[in-house]
């Protein structure tokens, strides 16, 4: 057993992200204040606590912050820089125009300049439309290795609206990135819902509102993650440095929905090709995917991927090896990981209880930690051995979400609910931060 650490105490939601939790330096960890994962509408702060002294230090606090917005949430810290990004609500969110899945950004601090928003991905609902600049919201905001691009889950505003009205469009979830250092600027008319932007971004994988029954066209693409730290080799011993693997729904022989793994290869001079692909005037058409990404299914599964517990694809550093959960034999979510060349699978757990949330691998990519039977729980990829790490606890006190590694492969960080009596704010409890030191046995 290990010593487990309860880092914050103070009543109020401390939600950790899915990953990159860790400052590089190891010496924080960066959290919301939601009080549960779907909170975010009514979160207006995000904070960072000292894993040693746990002094708890704000980096930013929504304006005019409602119940119905702007909300802010999923903060994650950059892997090679004190900087973090989160998902920031359009600013003018009210009752009648709440957060929402398309009405949200990514918002990035400096850690040295806390209070300073640095608005990530351009927005413009406004036709004519311009390249770089989305027309929705983006979440779930996922750094590339090299802390240069970054991975997003996108849902579009105006095909929004126009299915509300009855068009025969759909606002379909789909995955982006965008590459940092190339900013793209958008005229402000003073609403907020149009925003310039420090980075340029894109759309990945092409979904269709009728797949193909038996075919490999994509309804709905989610919960992605980056292949590697530097990539995945493939077949002709080549380098395929950015690469992004997302679980897509398509539709099996008999109509039926089933979530399969795919990849997108991005060319190293993609953005050549964003630049000059036409953003169009067409409010019912979805931007359109660059020329050069390829975009390729990888698994053939009989059940397919696990949608609960929610869970982003995770790939081993070396890039060999991509993580996902599924079913087995018996009905129990295990961890199964899939070859990023040939989609070769394998059964990475063989727990007789379920996995209850997302997994990370550590970054020396020998284990898995995630949670199950109310427990937080390691599994060593090679052999499948598995120990577990803390006490198991109550159903009101389990750990919430991720189990997230250290930089430094040392510690892990996680949610746990801890009572709080009678607060008046919240007697059920609040999301408390807690550490284990893997290297401190108790």
């Amino acid at each position: 057993m290990y010593k487990e650490v309860q880092l914050t105490h103070d009543h109020s939601g401390h939600c950790t992200n899915s990953s990159h939790c860790f400052s590089p330096d190891d010496q924080w960890i960066v959290y919301d204040s939601r009080n549960d994962d779907g909170g975010i509408m009514g979160a207006g702060e995000i904070a960072m606590v000292n894993i040693r002294s746990e002094e708890i230090t704000s980096l930013y606090k929504t304006e005019n912050q409602t119940a119905f917005g702007p909300g802010v949430g999923a903060v994650s810290f950059s892997p090679v820089a004190d900087r973090v990004i989160f998902i920031h609500g359009i600013r003018n969110a009210n009752k009648e125009k709440p957060y929402s899945f398309t009405r949200r950004t990514g918002v990035a601090i400096e850690v040295s300049k806390p209070f300073v928003p640095v608005f990530m991905d351009a927005r413009t609902i406004v036709p004519p439309f311009i390249p770089g600049a989305l027309r929705g919201g983006t979440h779930a905001h996922c750094w590339s290795g090299d802390g240069q691009w970054l991975s997003f889950t996108y849902n579009d505003y105006l095909l929004e609206q126009l299915e509300k009205q009855g068009k025969p469009v759909r606002d379909l979830r789909t995955v982006g990135v965008m590459v940092t250092g190339h900013p793209v600027i958008v005229k402000d008319d003073g609403s907020f819902e149009n925003n310039s932007g420090s980075c340029f971004s894109f759309l990945l994988a092409e979904v269709t509102d009728h797949p193909v029954p038996g075919s490999d066209e994509i309804e709905k693409a989610f919960d992605e993650g980056w292949i590697g730290k530097n990539g995945y080799h493939k077949g002709d011993g080549s380098m395929q440095r950015l690469a992004i693997a997302f679980q897509g729904n398509v539709r099996d022989a008999d109509g039926a929905i089933k979530t399969e793994i795919f990849i997108a290869d991005i060319p190293e001079d993609i953005l050549e090709a964003a630049v000059a692909e036409p953003a169009g005037n067409d409010p019912s058409r979805r931007p359109r995917v660059p020329r050069g990404v390829k975009t390729r299914r990888i698994s053939f599964t009989k059940r397919g991927v696990s949608p609960k517990p929610r869970h982003w694809l995770r790939s081993t550093t070396d890039g060999n090896l991509v993580g996902f959960l599924a079913a087995d034999d018996q009905g129990l979510i295990q961890l199964f990981g899939i070859s990023s060349l040939d989609g070769s699978i394998r059964q990475l757990t063989n727990n007789s209880f379920s996995i209850q949330g997302p997994f990370n691998f550590s970054p020396d990519d020998k284990f898995a930690a995630y949670s199950g039977d109310n427990a937080v729980w390691i599994t060593e990829i090679d052999n499948g051995r598995t120990v577990r790490v803390s006490e198991r606890f109550s159903d009101e006190e389990k750990p919430d979400g991720s189990i997230v590694w250290s930089n430094n492969g040392s510690m892990i960080c996680y949610n746990r609910r801890v009572k709080a009596g009678q607060h008046k704010n919240d007697p059920a409890g609040f999301l408390q931060i807690f550490l284990i030191n893997l290297s401190e046995n108790t």
